[in-house]
């Protein structure tokens, strides 16, 4: 079994504490980050290496980020999303770790909606979709995880009226995200948790954590090679209790070995 986890961190190098502290507790084989705001060269690779992980980062100074750390050392890493030549923002890495491929996403916010923001958000998931169509042509287990800063539903926010025309709720918005589950990819969380208002992602404003006011838009979205086999999966809220957490909180799947049909 492999347990896959996703987290937006909002700083390596902030929650670093709390990371390690996590890592140690949950122990999770894979871990995508985003946020990391720090450089590649700058990222803390050798503390997380002393739990045993690799670390394979693309970073940008103050801004965005995202780095994959793993048990086993990962192979064919791809460190742009295709079709973004000129884009350097830095969103994304993917890698094989065996025989599962996995992405770390940070998908643009979008705000303000009137703003070059939000087109540009549209094409980047665009341009997702684009690739994840293309990985489902190799027929291996896929996870695309991340944070898509994107509520699917309303039951994936904690008041739909006023988040309607956020760019994280626009019916645009959803229209792109719902790409992916038309493809054949599987919203991990939503196989086992059919309830409405669980959230990954509470604002540090207004006491938002306290009154859980939250937003589900932290996924785990897997191709149907890796949803045969995917065993669980869970936001983890307790870091997000901690002081100086990230706004953001742990989500996790694991995956099992693929099934065996039975031969009669």
């Amino acid at each position: 079994m492999t347990r896959v986890a996703s987290w937006n961190v909002n700083s390596i190098k902030a929650r670093l504490p709390h990371l390690l502290d996590w890592l140690k507790t949950s122990e999770p084989d894979i871990v995508c980050l985003q946020e990391i705001k720090c450089l590649a060269e700058d990222f803390p690779a050798l503390e997380l290496k002393g739990l045993g992980y690799h670390v394979e980062a693309v970073g940008q100074r103050s801004y965005n980020g995202v780095a994959l750390l793993s048990r086993e050392p990962p192979s064919d890493i791809r460190r742009a999303l295709p079709g973004s030549e000129g884009d350097d923002q830095a969103r994304y890495i993917e890698a094989s770790f065996g025989k599962l491929r996995v992405a770390s996403i940070y998908l643009p916010n979008g705000n303000p909606v009137e703003s070059d923001k939000y087109p540009y958000k549209l094409a980047w998931m665009k341009r997702l979709a684009t690739h994840a169509r293309a990985l489902l042509e190799s027929e291996q287990p896929i996870v695309l995880a991340g944070d898509y800063n994107v509520c699917p539903t309303d039951d994936d926010v904690y008041d739909p009226e006023s988040w309607r025309e956020d760019a994280l709720c626009k019916e645009e918005s959803r229209a792109a995200f719902r790409i992916l589950p038309n493809l054949g990819y599987v919203d991990a969380f939503r196989a086992f948790h059919a309830e409405p208002h669980r959230y990954t992602f509470w604002d540090y404003q207004a006491g938002r954590w306290h009154r859980d006011e939250g937003l589900r838009i932290d996924h785990l979205m897997l191709s149907p090679q890796a949803a045969d086999c995917l065993e669980a999966c869970e936001i983890d809220k307790a870091p997000r209790g901690k002081d100086k957490a990230s706004d953001h909180t742990p989500i996790w799947c694991a995956i099992g070995a693929p099934r065996v049909a039975a031969v009669y």
